[in-house]
């Protein structure tokens, strides 16, 4: 079995040296947490008391002290249960095969199979020749994985209960002792039901093993589960953390992990702690089947298949997995990042990492680059059928998501319906070159290639440049890049590195505005309305939602006046959520009840955007997107320019024969967009009478 090098050195475990870990902090300066993707704190075995030594061997291997290394009466109830099941079902490991496998490389320790087990064997009966029960207990101890980047006994247990592993009380060593068994599903911050279940199966164990008595087990059954909280913890924003730590990696190396820096971030803890509620609450809404039936499968079910063995964990989920960002409109600040639903699962953070198509939420890019090149909201662009030739010579005819089309609309009733032939025709009209140009000049730094498609999000992006382009609106025309890191300090308080942050001027004031005016319609009356406005959001706010082909991805991303928060949802491998799946219904639900409660926290409500004075009102026929006349239409409404973009030409009443455009022969058309006349431009005769 461990010939040539197969099997590792149990010397491996004579180095087991603590690491003198950095700090970081919140932006309130609050501790967030260690670095480092194993934390661990050392104790002893003296230092461990009796209660809790025994809960982990009667849970784990009752028989430990009797046997060297291997459980021989466990071996055939194991081995007939496998083949009764056609697989390696149930494992006879013990403690000290446990250890063994831990010092094995990852690759090999997370193999399931027979060969495994035997060289884990192998391995033990080594270190149960060179160690005592008492070592091999405390190695144990001080590494098994209890769950939320926690490695040993004590820094589980300051995570979990806030207090040192020699403070446990017999329910909570108990509680602990339960967690190797499946760390995920049996998490009490998780799933306090599911872990109270299995704490008191432990409890029983112990009470059978007669390491507690009778009424020693009813009084910890019966108590209650206590944690401390998950800022005292330190297992708060993973996702967060590790995107800190990577940039940090970059810059300091090992001084990272062997110097005690200390590390003062942007992370806003109320916020992110909301943002986890919202995004999750929202994602098990979904699976749920109540916003319409859901047939993939769900969160749940895989942590339930992770802890009897059908599924291995690492890699692609195949859950429906979400994203949350929120940012400091004016800085760029990440006060909240969740980059997916189970760090433990899946260290891969969808949020910095993950390339996904933006559909409709990439819209305002167009709009802004219209505004820009002189536009006004009022413009009326083509919601009219396209057919073109893609490079493949197939013919390509994009649709609405309605399967209709208007006809000729403005363009701020074009954003906040989402049409999508009303975005395409507009930036063919502006010029792809241009469009990406705006991209960039957002802060978008992916490839966009230069397609028609582009214009209803077809290129990919990452999401947290998606979210922070938004700053460009929520700031009144000037981005703000994102960052996460304040300044590092040594140990003795000596600034090492800080950040500062990045701002650029994309759009005047004027032009910035008229574009949060026509995204605040997507929340006043387009689609977000149900989930925002109709739900009872009432401060000011502005966004977007977005919608992919066949209904892959789902965004929305909406903003205040000095915040700017977004939401996605998918599946890491893209395929439909549902039947019918919209921004609007699945992700802007998060996004509300993320923002109401940060603002209740807050007790201050978000302040509106400032006018402009510069800009000037006019009364809209909206059929025409003339100047509103009498009789012309009931539903003219009134609208803003920039000095220069305002019509000039006012609309006539549908009786008459004629109507007088300076430079225009389109047909007019009611608020549905049906033509209800035809429009002429009448030659002039030789003395210049029309």
């Amino acid at each position: 079995m461990c010939r040539g090098g197969a099997c590792p050195s149990v010397d491996i475990l004579e180095g087991y040296q603590p690491r003198q870990t950095s700090k970081m902090y919140a932006a309130d300066g609050r501790f967030v947490t260690e670095l480092g993707v194993e934390r661990r704190t050392l104790v002893t075995i003296d230092d461990i008391p009796p209660i809790v030594r025994d809960a982990f061997v009667v849970t784990e291997d009752k028989r430990f002290y009797g046997h060297a290394g291997i459980d021989w009466i466990r071996v055939p109830g194991a081995f007939f249960h496998n083949v009764r099941a056609g697989r390696l079902a149930q494992g006879f490991s013990t403690i000290t095969m446990q250890l063994a496998r831990n010092i094995f490389p990852d690759r090999i320790s997370r193999e399931k199979s027979l060969v495994r087990k035997l060289k884990e064997a192998k391995v033990a009966r080594a270190i149960e020749a060179k160690y005592s029960k008492d070592k091999i207990l405390e190695l144990y101890l001080n590494q098994i994985n209890l769950g939320n980047g926690a490695y040993g006994v004590e820094t589980a247990s300051q995570r979990y209960f806030g207090k040192s592993v020699q403070e446990l009380t017999a329910a909570e060593a108990a509680t602990l002792a339960a967690l190797p068994k499946a760390p995920t599903r049996y998490n009490p911050r998780l799933y306090p039901e599911r872990a109270i279940q299995r704490r008191n199966t432990v409890l029983e164990l112990m009470r059978r093993g007669d390491v507690i008595s009778d009424s020693e087990a009813s009084l910890a059954k019966a108590y209650p589960m206590r944690l401390a909280s998950r800022t005292s913890g330190g297992d708060l924003a993973p996702y967060f953390v590790e995107w800190i730590r990577q940039e940090l990696d970059d810059r300091f190396g090992q001084q990272l992990y062997e110097q005690g820096l200390k590390i003062y971030t942007t992370l806003d803890i109320e916020a992110q702690l909301a943002a986890e509620r919202a995004l999750e609450g929202q994602l098990r809404e979904v699976e749920s089947g109540r916003l319409g039936p859901y047939r993939h499968t769900t969160y749940e079910d895989y942590i339930a298949k992770i802890a009897s063995g059908e599924e291995r964990g690492g890699g692609e989920t195949p859950y429906l997995q979400g994203v949350f960002i929120a940012l400091d409109a004016k800085t760029g600040a990440v006060r909240a990042m969740v980059g997916g639903r189970d760090f433990e699962d899946s260290k891969f953070n969808r949020a910095t990492q993950a390339l996904r198509q933006p559909g409709s939420t990439f819209k305002p890019v167009v709009y802004a680059e219209a505004v820009r090149r002189g536009y006004a909201p009022s413009h009326l662009v083509d919601d009219t059928p396209l057919t073109l030739e893609q490079m493949s010579g197939d013919p390509w005819s994009p649709q609405n998501f309605d399967l209709k089309f208007w006809g000729r609309i403005s363009m701020r009733s074009a954003l906040y319906n989402s049409r999508n032939l009303a975005a395409i025709n507009t930036g063919r009209e502006l010029g792809e070159s241009s469009v990406i140009a705006m991209a960039h000049r957002m802060g978008i730094t992916t490839e966009i290639p230069p397609y028609p498609s582009l214009h209803i999000g077809s290129a990919d992006v990452k999401p947290l440049e998606m979210v922070a382009s938004y700053t460009t609106f929520a700031n009144m025309g000037v981005r703000s890049m994102p960052f996460g890191i304040v300044r590092v300090e040594n140990s003795r308080g000596d600034i090492l590195w800080q950040s500062a942050p990045r701002v650029a001027t994309v759009l005047p004031r004027a032009e910035a505005w008229l574009m949060v005016d026509m995204m605040r319609d997507v929340v006043r009356r387009g689609t977000a309305y149900r989930a925002t406005t109709g739900s009872g959001w009432t401060y000011p706010a502005a966004g977007k939602t977005g919608t992919t082909n066949d209904g892959t991805d789902v965004w929305f991303i909406g903003y205040t006046e000095d915040l700017v928060a977004g939401v996605w949802m998918g599946f890491d491998s893209p395929k439909r959520i549902k039947a019918n799946a919209q921004g609007g219904v699945l992700a802007a639900p998060a996004w509300t009840s993320f923002m109401t409660e940060v603002y209740k926290q807050r007790g201050v409500a978000p302040s509106d955007w400032n006018r402009p004075d510069e800009l000037i009102a006019r009364e809209i026929d909206p059929a025409s997107g003339l100047l509103a006349g009498p009789m012309c239409s009931e539903e003219a409404y009134t609208d803003w320019f920039v000095p220069g973009t305002e019509p000039i030409a006012t609309c006539v009443p549908v009786s008459s024969p004629f109507e007088f455009f300076s430079d225009s022969t389109a047909p007019r058309r009611d608020s549905l967009g049906r033509d209800t006349l035809d429009v002429f431009r009448i030659p002039p005769e030789p003395d210049g009478v029309r």
